[in-house]
């Protein structure tokens, strides 16, 4: 008689995303792994206070016939894939049946298969289409004549109201505006190939940044202040000649053949910096799990893919990873106080630890506080008028011990979460993220 072990004591492991294959995209293979998937969470209920994805799941069996998952419709299983944002808090913090785990839950894995599938079949909202493609939302609003007019409607109840009624963006959610002087624009000598860096572990002591759609059509501040206490700490820093959206908004939806040509297009560009000596930083959590994480298990043969994800960091891992070398530079001018910070999902999911909390902490006379939970944004999850109540229930609690803590600064490893938070808060704008804080300690 064989037993099945409850939870696991080995390490949790991630299989490759086989989305080239034709049973990927069955529909029939597709329902059995859910409702297989979904009876293993109804009888467990450990993620039901992550996100409103598994309380939606909770929900339908506990309104159905039988109390069971088989009373569930199939066609409501979409309802549940519609509340995941693929933050992978549940595989990461909660599951004990993720693999080696004979039962492999991949929650996460499972609902990206089924966006794919909806995606496939055409029921996607040109509202969702739009919303993803970044880089053209983001150049069109940067065009001189049309950004203060996108910037305008966006800003008064009116333009909100309209934008509402035909496109479903909440008319109450916290939207960012666009810059004409984008940071690629503002940083056009920094393509520069000719930087000598010193290394330091596996840091190679030059930096390429990979800017994002967001930190450069959105918030390019925050890059300058990446790009600042970089230069403070003497590595060199360059751009890419050319960049894309990493892909990540465009796999949220499902849309793989978009995150395939944007694979397409970026990685060639960063391998050519890799094989020059550069590392890669994005000041965005997401993009950095898409090259360390999302595009090595889509293409896990592909050896440039590979190779760029070997040298791919968080900001905050790189300056620690120097420090272990004495090559950061901890001559801080000012004190931060009290900081409370959110450690954006998408940061926890690299496995890199509390690094940004040790950064901050070598400032003298500073304290960090760390809040491990979701802050409900996800990038377009927040903004859309039918998630947007939940994603203000799942930011509630973190916008909440923000306040109770009283610090000095608040903010986020996501910018974007950082924003909603501070929006929770009905302090729009008053966030700071922590590598603008490592500046102002800089005193730069």
């Amino acid at each position: 008689m064989t037993m099945t072990r409850e939870g696991s004591l080995e390490a949790p492991i991630r299989h490759p995303i086989d989305w080239r294959s034709p049973e990927f995209y069955d529909e029939d293979s597709l329902n059995a792994e859910l409702e297989r998937v979904f009876d293993i969470c109804h009888g467990c209920r450990r993620c039901v206070s992550l996100c409103q994805a598994f309380p939606t799941l909770f929900d339908l069996v506990d309104e159905s016939e039988t109390l069971e998952v088989d009373g569930v419709a199939k066609t409501d299983y979409v309802k549940v894939v519609d509340h995941c944002y693929l933050c992978d808090l549940c595989y990461m913090t909660k599951c004990p049946y993720v693999p080696p785990h004979e039962w492999n839950v991949d929650f996460p894995h499972l609902m990206l298969r089924a966006k794919a599938v909806k995606f496939s079949k055409g029921q996607v909202k040109a509202r969702d289409k739009l919303l993803t493609s970044t880089d053209l939302v983001g150049s069109l609003a940067g065009i001189p004549v049309v950004n203060g007019l996108v910037n305008a409607t966006l800003s008064n109840a009116v333009g909100r109201g309209l934008v509402e009624s035909v496109m479903r963006v909440d008319k109450t959610a916290r939207l960012p505006r666009y810059h004409t002087d984008t940071l690629r624009k503002r940083h056009r000598h920094l393509v520069n190939r000719k930087a000598q860096g010193e290394g330091a572990g596996p840091t190679t002591g030059k930096v390429a940044v990979f800017t994002t759609c967001y930190g450069n059509y959105n918030e390019p501040d925050v890059n300058e202040d990446l790009i600042s206490v970089l230069e403070h700490n003497g590595i060199p820093v360059t751009l890419a000649a050319e960049e894309r959206c990493c892909g990540m908004p465009k796999l949220e939806l499902g849309d793989l053949e978009a995150v395939d040509k944007a694979k397409r297009a970026n990685i060639p560009v960063l391998k050519a910096l890799v094989d020059e000596g550069w590392d890669v930083l994005a000041i965005v959590p997401s993009c950095v799990l898409m090259f360390k994480q999302e595009l090595p298990l889509m293409y896990p043969d592909d050896h440039d893919v590979q190779e760029v994800a070997d040298h791919v960091y968080d900001p905050f891992e790189y300056l620690l990873l120097r420090h272990k070398h004495g090559k950061m530079n901890t001559a801080f001018q000012k004190s931060l106080g009290k900081v409370i910070y959110q450690a954006s999902c998408h940061q926890r999911v690299q496995n890199i630890g509390q690094k940004t909390r040790d950064a901050l902490s070598l400032v003298p006379g500073t304290t960090v506080e760390t809040i491990e939970r979701c802050s409900g944004h996800d990038g377009t999850y927040a903004v859309k008028q039918e998630f947007h109540a939940a994603s203000m229930k799942i930011v509630r609690p973190v916008a909440n011990r923000i306040q109770k803590a009283e610090a000095d600064h608040f903010g986020s490893d996501c910018p974007m979460a950082g924003a909603h938070i501070a929006h929770a808060l009905g302090e729009d704008g008053r966030q700071q993220h922590p590598i603008s804080l490592l500046r102002l300690a800089y005193g730069l």
